[in-house]
C-alpha cells in the first residue's frame, strides 16, 4: 500500500469519527433548539388567550351584565371568549389546539380527556407546579404541550359553587347535574396549548442534512487539495529519486543528477543523492586503474 493511500485512509478514518461526533452534537443541539422554538410558540399562544380572558372579563362582560338577568350568555364567559377564539385559529392551522380542559365542566365540550386528567391530577397533587411541558402524539404527529392550572376563583364560585345558588339562567341552560361543586381556590382544570414539532424538527433535520453536506464537501475539497500538494512536491520527486537510486545500484552512472534547487526537505535529500553518486563514480575511477 502506497503512502498516498494510507494518508487518505487515515485522513478518511478521522474525518468519520469527527464528523460523526460533529452531527450527533448539531443533532442534539438542533432538536433542543427545536423544542425551545416550539415551546416559546405554545407560550405565546398561551398569552394570547389570556389576553383574550382578561379583555373579556373587563370590556365585553360589563356590556352584557342587564341582559344576563333574562338569559345567560357564554360569551360572557372568559373561558369560552379563548376557546372559541382559537377555534378560529384551529380553521386554518389544525395542527395546534387550545383548550381549557375541567374535570366537572358546566359544557360538557370542555370535559378532561384522560391524559388531560392525568396533567389536571398533577397539578392538583403538586401546588408548587405552575406550568408543565411534554410531548405527545398525535393524530397530526409528534406535538408538544404547555399546560398550566386553572383555579376556582370567588367570581367562579358564583355560578359553579351549590347548583342551588347559581343563577337561573345558567342552570336552564346547562341543567343541575354539572359544572358545581367547585371549592376556592380549587383546582378544577389546565389550560392547554399542544403545537407540533414535526415542523421545528423538519427544520432542525433540513439544517443538520444542510450542515453535513457542507463538512463533507470541505473534506473532499480539503482531501483533494492534499492529494496535489502531497503527489507534486513528495511523491513525484521521491519516486523519481528512487528510481534514479535503484538505476545507480546496479551501476548505471548514466543516471542524470537530482534537481534539488530549493530549500524542502526533498531538495536536501536530493542534494544529498547527487554527492553520493558523483563518490560512486570516483571510486569506480578508482577500480579502474
Amino acid at each position: 500500500m502506497n503512502l498516498l493511500i494510507r494518508v487518505n485512509l487515515t485522513l478518511a478514518l478521522v474525518f468519520a469519527v469527527g464528523a460523526l461526533a460533529a452531527g450527533a452534537i448539531s443533532a442534539s443541539l438542533l432538536r433542543t433548539n427545536a423544542k425551545r422554538e416550539a415551546t416559546a410558540a405554545a407560550g405565546l399562544m398561551m398569552d394570547g388567550a389570556l389576553a383574550v380572558r382578561s379583555y373579556t372579563a373587563s370590556e365585553i362582560v360589563p356590556l352584557l351584565n342587564a341582559q344576563m338577568n333574562s338569559q345567560f350568555l357564554p360569551q360572557s364567559v372568559p373561558f369560552y371568549a379563548a376557546t372559541q377564539n382559537f377555534l378560529k385559529l384551529r380553521e386554518h392551522h389544525p395542527q395546534y389546539s387550545y383548550k381549557e380542559a375541567t374535570l366537572n365542566p358546566t359544557n360538557p365540550r370542555d370535559r378532561a380527556a384522560d391524559w388531560e386528567a392525568d396533567i389536571i391530577q398533577r397539578f392538583r397533587n403538586d401546588a408548587e407546579t405552575h406550568e408543565l411541558v411534554g410531548e405527545r402524539d398525535t393524530p397530526m404527529g409528534r406535538s408538544l404541550y404547555l399546560a398550566r392550572p386553572i383555579r376556582a376563583g370567588a367570581e367562579c364560585l358564583e355560578c359553579h359553587g351549590l347548583p342551588a345558588a347559581a343563577p337561573r339562567t345558567v342552570t336552564a341552560l346547562y341543567g343541575s347535574n354539572n359544572g358545581f361543586g367547585w371549592q376556592a381556590n380549587e383546582v378544577i382544570g389546565a389550560q392547554l396549548v399542544t403545537v407540533p414539532l414535526a415542523a421545528a424538527q423538519g427544520s432542525a433535520d433540513a439544517a443538520l442534512y444542510v450542515f453535513m453536506g457542507s463538512l463533507v464537501a470541505v473534506f473532499a475539497a480539503l482531501m483533494l487539495a492534499l492529494n496535489v500538494v502531497l503527489y507534486f512536491l513528495l511523491l513525484r520527486p521521491v519516486r523519481r529519486l528512487a528510481a534514479a537510486a535503484d538505476a545507480l545500484s546496479l551501476g548505471d552512472l548514466s543516471v542524470p543528477e537530482f534537481d534539488a534547487t530549493g530549500q524542502s526537505e526533498i531538495a536536501g535529500l536530493g542534494r544529498a543523492f547527487n554527492r553520493l553518486r558523483k563518490s560512486l563514480e570516483k571510486s569506480l575511477k578508482l577500480l579502474d586503474r
